[in-house]
């Protein structure tokens, strides 16, 4: 593999992971459309880590108070904010791991993968954005999560399980339904990523293990460096861009590459 094939992916998937465009779809589209190879598990799971650090690093205090909120957790206390933000990010959680395993286990996930599901998915879940954007309310903040909406954020994370749907999106869907401001259903969102990317990665690194494919240090390292470069910028981008722009430019762009997607699939 190249060292620019390397590079598109981690650009790709560092720009797309957290943008509500779906960085999966993406990524299924690179080989479809440009005839490049398929990077496989081992590129996929050092993308991953990149995009874990970025996120991480850039929301570093809701993360410290997650983790020192599980540590309470684990002796049975939820008697501080950052303890209940972990449960509550433990319950949205639950959903996507069992629906993903559901998937893996019966192979459904592969035959999610085509170019007609993606577009379709890319359109239908773009409109379903612009509406929630456009209709929902801006009455609750990030600090008034509850586990209910935490529940039914999870619920919704787990469509994200077809391509084209996009993890972000569909949660950050998911929290301006329920109320959530732009910037604090983004942020919501974002931290729900967090464990959801570390189960994904678990589950690929798993997988690579069992096939001895450790691939080379090399390209892991640098498709680890550029994927936490690129979606730290869009990251940032996004987070400051939401106080004044709404979602609707990312609509437009999904509902544009989902024309051009079912175009290709049916011609």
């Amino acid at each position: 593999m190249t060292t620019l094939h390397l590079l598109i992916i981690a650009i790709v998937q560092g720009i797309t992971e957290f943008l509500p465009v779906s960085s999966s779809g993406h990524l299924i589209l690179l080989p479809s459309l440009t005839g490049m190879t398929d990077q496989g598990q081992v590129i996929d799971v050092a993308a991953h880590v990149g995009t874990l650090c970025a996120v991480m690093l850039y929301f570093r205090s809701d993360v410290k108070l997650a983790l020192g909120g599980t540590l309470r957790l684990l002796r049975g206390k939820i008697d501080t904010q950052g303890a209940f933000l972990a449960l509550c990010l433990i319950i949205a959680t639950i959903p996507v791991i069992i629906a993903g395993l559901i998937l893996k286990v019966t192979g459904l996930s592969d035959a999610m993968r085509g170019i007609a599901v993606i577009g379709w998915a890319m359109i239908i879940f773009g409109i379903v954005l612009y509406w929630a954007d456009q209709k929902g309310a801006e009455e609750k903040t990030a600090a008034s999560w509850s586990l209910k909406d935490a529940l039914k954020m999870g619920l919704w994370q787990a469509v994200a399980l077809i391509p084209g749907t996009s993890r972000s999106g569909i949660t950050i869907t998911a929290g301006r339904m329920l109320g959530y401001t732009r910037t604090d259903a983004a942020r919501l969102a974002m931290l729900m990523s967090i464990p959801t990317i570390i189960a994904s990665g678990a589950l690929l690194s798993l997988d690579v293990i069992g096939s001895g494919n450790i691939g080379a240090w090399r390209d892991i390292g640098l498709v680890a460096v550029m994927s936490f470069a690129a979606a730290l910028l869009a990251l940032a981008l996004m987070m400051r861009l939401l106080k004044s722009v709404s979602f609707t430019p990312y609509v437009i762009y999904r509902i544009a590459l989902g024309v051009v997607l079912l175009w290709i699939a049916y011609t």
